[in-house]
């Protein structure tokens, strides 16, 4: 849900990681970002890798494991929460992992070629506090990775989503921050498996595609805990599983994800992919699940999405808040609950809770991604 020289500077760190002592890496928040493209583009070296070219059939368990012979994979959970007190917070945990080479380097655990980053980050919506943090290490049995057998765990240090995956979907998520905050939460399956696109090839571009399936609407119980308070909380996750080789072209610059949780228990997720020229992008999809299942996807020219208030952070870079989304159906407002949940880390986004609204009316929460808007003029902007 990725500036040549500070690029330059990531990778030598995650080549350090791999290769050379074996103490891992923790990074903290950082200003000196990479931009998503730069990480899901196509290059020469990836010659090597496998892509996400035709249909195939999903396997299970096995697909909730790692595909290291691609470059490019995350386990990405948002959820919107509400405590016992009627708090409002938003969660994300992600791991990332990268293959700096498709095969092991070398015969030991230090030599895997994956690299592995984590994101996690809690936002609270009354106090309109937003806190992330980052970790970086290298693809070893006792830093970070993703396993499913004889349990499913994918985890960097003790930041750990656990649980069982061989049949409906049980996990627990661990991880207590180092700025004040941690996550304490059980999750569990309540639909079939989402599969995005063209039965899980879902297509970015001329060549440009991932494997793409979602866990929607998963039951949320546990505990938040920020500045030593603890408040439980009830809601509901949204889960993002994707692998590819290369997902943005030369003529994109980043993209605007949302996953939507509808009070009537139906849901809708979508993307746009930003073009540079600024012209509606072919390839932007959305998708809508009614509360038994009834499925219906949409094409670029079957929805719109228009930014109508934007934010900017202490470093210039305007953020897109609030926007319209429009069905043929329905229209409905898409509004960040707090504007400030930029994710500073080594690839710098937004990553936040949303409020949805149908005239004027809150019908349901979501979560909001915003990828490739730092250091670019932007359309509309």
């Amino acid at each position: 849900m990725l500036l040549p020289d500070k690029f330059a500077l990531l990778v030598i760190g995650w080549l350090c990681v791999a290769g050379c002592a074996p103490e891992d890496v923790h990074l903290g928040n950082s200003t000196g970002a990479v931009r998503v493209g730069q990480v899901l583009g196509s290059s020469e070296s990836d010659a090597d890798f496998d892509r996400a070219e035709v249909v195939r059939e999903f396997v299970f368990p096995d697909d909730h494991g790692a595909h290291p012979t691609y470059k490019t994979e995350w386990w990405y959970l948002t959820a919107n929460l509400e405590s016992d007190d009627g708090r409002e917070f938003g969660v994300q945990y992600t791991l990332f992992r990268h293959a700096l080479s498709p095969t092991p380097t070398g015969t030991s655990n230090w030599q895997s070629g994956q690299v592995y980053m984590a994101h996690i980050a809690l936002t609270d919506v009354d106090a309109n506090v937003h806190r992330h943090d980052q970790r970086l290490g290298r693809g070893h049995p006792d830093i970070a990775g993703v396993v499913i057998e004889p349990n499913f765990k994918a985890f960097l240090e003790d930041w750990v989503l656990s649980g069982t995956v061989d049949g409906l979907v049980q996990l627990s998520l661990d991880a207590a921050s180092g700025v004040g905050f941690g996550l304490n939460l059980k999750l569990a399956q309540t639909q079939p498996f989402l599969f995005q696109g063209d039965q899980g090839l879902s297509a970015k571009g001329p060549g440009q595609a991932s494997y793409y399936y979602s866990m929607p609407s998963m039951s949320v119980s546990g505990e938040v805990v920020i500045d030593n308070r603890v408040a439980k909380v009830r809601g509901k996750a949204w889960l993002d599983r994707e692998w590819s080789t290369s997902v943005l072209n030369e003529a994109q610059h980043g993209w605007d994800w949302f996953a939507l949780h509808f009070y009537d228990d139906s849901e809708t997720t979508l993307f746009n992919l930003r073009r540079k020229d600024c012209t509606p992008d072919p390839y932007n999809q959305a998708l809508r699940l009614s509360a038994t299942d009834e499925r219906r996807d949409y094409g670029s020219q079957d929805f719109a999405l228009t930014p109508t208030k934007f934010w900017e952070d202490a470093a210039g870079t305007s953020w897109p808040v609030t926007w319209l989304l429009e069905f043929p159906d329905e229209a409905l407002e898409l509004r960040a609950l707090v504007d400030n949940q930029v994710m500073d880390t080594g690839i710098r986004y937004w990553e936040g809770a949303i409020g949805v609204y149908r005239a004027s009316e809150r019908v349901g929460s979501g979560y909001m991604e915003l990828t490739g808007y730092e250091g670019e003029p932007q359309c509309g902007v």
